[in-house]
């Protein structure tokens, strides 16, 4: 029998009315999927980007070209030699090549924790990582796709953590681990120099008789005094208590002995901490060292000499010598 033309009709436009609102059903899913993706992306401060590859041009997809750097999309092309332009200087060239091996096949993916500069031109780290998605029938690559994540709050926390553990905490000082490390850091470079074991005279009575507050006040002029006299080439650290050190990268005698001798002089009268009247001596052990020592033996012999300096009465610098301590002053 013949097909009536109106009922085939109908048939097809019910079966595109249902196709359309299939098709709309997954848009919405679709986009539904996308709003749930990129706000986790967004949550985790992770953005999602993809790379043409001959033409260079990025396409960014849960945030705006350039947010991450503080450019708007009409200052900051979105462009690969945009990215590659704000890189940091000094992070430039082996973050560029690791990308590059990447896209030349010589690895897998690409990945690097690197620095870029953000437009106010403070430093924004980031975590880089991409990968080849498509290539065309040669094999060429087309298309590249990763992730590219701001932790600059993380490096800036693991920053703040490394330097607390290098740092003494009441005087901002070095301690015993940094000086040590700077220290070796000297001697690596086969390079004379001078060691001051300074020890304060009457700090614990000082304490004792004025309170922790006076006392650590006490601590940090003596702290702020060191560096002041010492100048900007020396190390300076708190080694705990009322020790310090001075780590000094000239071992000329002269010099040397104007810089103990502005120590002395700086409390040599009673000084002012808190509203309070205080008189406190330093004891200086100096041991002059070449490449060939180490920070427990430059430590030992100065610590050796200023015990003489103790004995002969305090207040007062002495160099280590072999089998005499008579440079003492």
């Amino acid at each position: 029998m013949p097909t009536d033309p109106s009922v085939t009709i109908a048939q097809l436009q019910a079966e595109l009315a249902a196709l359309k609102r299939e098709n709309a059903k997954l848009e919405l899913l679709n986009a539904r999927a996308e709003e749930k993706l990129f706000a986790a992306l967004d949550g985790n401060g992770l953005c999602l980007w993809e790379q043409h590859i001959p033409s260079g041009n990025l396409t960014i997809f849960n945030m705006k070209w350039g947010e991450l750097l503080g450019f708007s999309r009409e200052e900051l092309a979105a462009h690969v030699d945009s990215w590659k332009q704000n890189l940091h200087p000094e992070d430039k060239a082996w973050v560029i090549k690791a990308f590059e091996d990447h896209v030349a096949g010589h690895s897998d993916y690409y990945q690097a924790v690197h620095r870029m500069i953000h437009k106010d031109g403070s430093v924004t780290w980031v975590s880089d990582r991409g990968r080849i998605v498509e290539r065309d029938a040669n094999g060429q690559p087309l298309r590249m796709m990763g992730t590219h994540i701001d932790i600059t709050q993380e490096k800036r926390y693991e920053l703040e953590l490394s330097q607390l553990a290098m740092t003494d905490p009441l005087t901002n000082l070095m301690n015993r681990q940094a000086i040590s490390q700077a220290f070796e850091t000297h001697q690596a470079s086969k390079h004379n120099g001078a060691l001051f074991f300074i020890d304060l005279d009457g700090f614990k009575q000082l304490n004792d008789r004025y309170g922790h507050k006076v006392g650590d006040l006490l601590l940090i002029h003596v702290a702020n005094t060191l560096k002041h006299c010492a100048g900007t080439d020396a190390d300076i650290a708190r080694l705990g208590g009322d020790e310090f050190v001075i780590l000094h990268p000239s071992r000329d005698q002269a010099q040397i002995e104007a810089i103990a001798q502005s120590l002395l002089s700086t409390y040599q009268d009673s000084i002012a901490i808190d509203g309070n009247r205080l008189k406190i001596g330093l004891s200086i052990g100096i041991y002059c060292f070449d490449a060939a020592h180490n920070f427990t033996t430059c430590c030992e012999r100065a610590d050796i000499a200023m015990y003489q300096v103790k004995r002969s009465g305090k207040h007062g610098y002495c160099f280590w010598r072999p089998q005499q301590l008579s440079q003492c002053s």
